[in-house]
C-alpha cells in the first residue's frame, strides 16, 4: 500500500514539475502561479522518492 502511495505521489510530482517549469518559462498558461506547481511538484516528487526508496512493504501477513 506505502508502494501504490509512493508511486502516485512519484507520478503526480513529475506532472507538477512539467506543469510548473512550462508556465515558468511562458509555454503554458493555467491561470495559477506556475510557482505554486513546481513547489507542490518538488514536495511530491522528492517524497514519492522517499517512500519507494525508504519504506519496505509486503502483502504477506506474518504468523
Amino acid at each position: 500500500m506505502i508502494k501504490l502511495i509512493g508511486v502516485i505521489a512519484l507520478v503526480a510530482g513529475a506532472i507538477l514539475l512539467v506543469l510548473g517549469v512550462l508556465g515558468i518559462f511562458g509555454s503554458l498558461e493555467t491561470g495559477i502561479s506556475p510557482w505554486a506547481f513546481t513547489i507542490l511538484g518538488l514536495i511530491f516528487f522528492f517524497s514519492g522518492i522517499s517512500l519507494l526508496k525508504h519504506i519496505n512493504d509486503t502483502d504477506t501477513l506474518d504468523k
